[in-house]
């Protein structure tokens, strides 16, 4: 039937006008089988991650066309596929080599970062130079490069390039050469790795290349590239945020763009290079960001709004710990506004940032409304027990529990030891010992043990938050008995 004969012919089936393969119990391992390395997103269609997914791996698809192709199972009619490779959740993306599954995608979901991602992914994990111009033209990439030099096709040290490539091939491009003389003009004399910056980031303020001559082992080279790999003021981006906020970071947020304001981002970029290199090895990391990319995190986390400030940066710092500080002074041409915050930062005289509502004009009702700024107050007064419960306004389950909650409050309204609260935590900073993911979260925090809050594990009903209050708050409860018997 021709429905059999399109099965058969699946590995040729796109659906219309689309670059994504679409494979099935029929035919997925013949069609798998027959690319190098291929991406395969297994999904339902009612799932709402995999509808978000959908436009931007469209995307990747017709960008890497003729580099590698991108695939996908519906697991919804072909359930047998999806589990014979485990899939328990969806969208799951894994890649596959000559047929064989090779591991998890656990790259950007953006169609710029999954094309990125999975050039890495394309062929050898390390490129083979033959000449002096491959090696430019490999260097000249939006990306770091990391290159090998070695003295011949048999030598040790470069299996153990090899080795780390095919290790962190996910992370970083690498390229080698069996010919030392293809790096004369980098001052390459003997067996080293070259560690290359993007062109686009090159600074009289810092080397472009740095050299790493140690004996290659995946330990040493992956350290080593890891310390070096961003300089001393990388382009912060969707894709790298999440390792370079692994540390303190200041960020100058301006119109950064490499390819149509060239000369406008290098501008800043260097007056924040100049003045970090005063401050360089103090613990504090820096980097220039695009405003517009960030402008939804800016005004969630810094409540900055999208006409604030102009051409002129944006700076910030946020630390690992989650505290955060806004340089307030307007970013000067000759950088000492930067310089003075800097100053601050390090003699710990900045006032942290913190998102906060305003405070309530009366707070006299049995739950306490915290906000940010009466959070010390209220609940790490010291003398009291707090049950503080976090919640979104739009949370059905928040709603649910809000007359429970407001009845244990009347029930203990008369305790003078026990304070029942609430806190908006989408308009307010959490502070970073309190793990919220969720709504409502409640943590019960007590007198004289401010530094550790419990999280509230029990039950949902009055009764239940009662029974764990009397076996964990500091005095016996006193509870108005006036209201119904429990």
């Amino acid at each position: 039937s021709i429905h059999l004969l399109l099965a058969q012919r699946g590995q040729l089936q796109h659906s219309r006008g689309s670059d994504v393969l679409e494979l099935g119990d029929s035919d997925f391992d013949r069609s798998a089988a027959m690319h190098e390395t291929l991406l395969v997103e297994f999904f339902a269609p009612w799932c709402g991650h995999c509808q978000q997914l959908a436009p931007e791996y469209e995307a990747a698809a017709t960008k890497l066309k003729g580099t590698l192709p991108l695939a996908k199972v519906d697991c919804t009619v072909n359930s047998e596929t999806c589990e014979r490779f485990g899939v328990n959740g969806y969208p799951t993306l894994k890649i596959f080599r000559n047929g064989d599954e090779a591991g998890s995608y656990d790259g950007p979901r953006t169609a710029d970062g999954i094309v990125s991602y999975m050039k890495k992914q394309a062929g050898p994990s390390s490129v083979s130079l033959l000449s002096e111009a491959d090696l430019d033209s490999f260097v000249d990439s939006y990306e770091a490069s990391v290159v090998g030099f070695f003295s011949g096709e048999d030598s040790t040290q470069l299996a153990e390039f090899l080795k780390v490539s095919s290790a962190l091939r996910d992370s970083y491009r690498f390229a080698h050469s069996t010919d030392v003389g293809t790096g004369l003009k980098y001052g390459v004399d003997g067996e080293c790795v070259l560690l290359f910056r993007p062109p686009r980031l090159n600074s009289k303020f810092e080397e472009n290349v740095v050299k790493y001559t140690e004996s290659i082992s995946y330990s040493s080279l992956r350290t080593f590239i890891r310390d070096n790999v961003f300089g001393l003021c990388p382009h912060l981006t969707s894709e790298n945020k999440d390792i370079l906020r692994g540390s303190d970071l200041l960020t100058a947020y301006y119109n950064v763009d490499y390819l149509r304001n060239l000369k406008g981002t290098n501008y800043w970029r260097n007056r924040i290079m100049k003045v970090a290199t005063q401050f360089q090895d103090r613990g504090l990391s820096f980097a220039v960001a695009d405003r517009q990319e960030f402008q939804d995190e800016l005004e969630e986390e810094f409540g900055v709004g999208s006409s604030e400030g102009g051409d002129i940066p944006l700076v910030t710092i946020r630390t690992r710990e989650g505290h955060k500080y806004s340089m307030q002074e307007e970013f000067t041409r000759d950088g000492k506004s930067l310089e003075r915050f800097l100053e601050d930062y390090f003699a710990k005289r900045l006032k942290r940032y913190v998102k906060s509502e305003p405070v309530p004009e009366s707070n006299d009702d049995p739950v306490k409304v915290v906000v940010a700024d009466t959070f010390d107050e209220i609940v790490n007064d010291p003398e009291k027990d707090v049950l503080v419960e976090f919640y979104a306004p739009w949370c059905g389950h928040c709603k649910n529990l809000e007359p429970i909650y407001k009845e244990l409050g009347e029930k203990l309204s008369g305790d003078p030891n026990i304070v029942i609260a609430k806190m908006d935590a989408t308009a307010n900073d959490v502070p970073p010992n309190y793990d919220v993911q969720g709504f409502p979260t409640i943590y019960f925090v007590p007198s004289g043990q401010k530094d550790q809050p419990q999280r509230y594990e029990g039950g949902r009903e009055v009764s239940d938050f009662i029974t764990f209050l009397k076996k964990e708050a500091t005095n016996p409860l006193i509870l108005d008995e006036s209201r119904d018997e429990l």
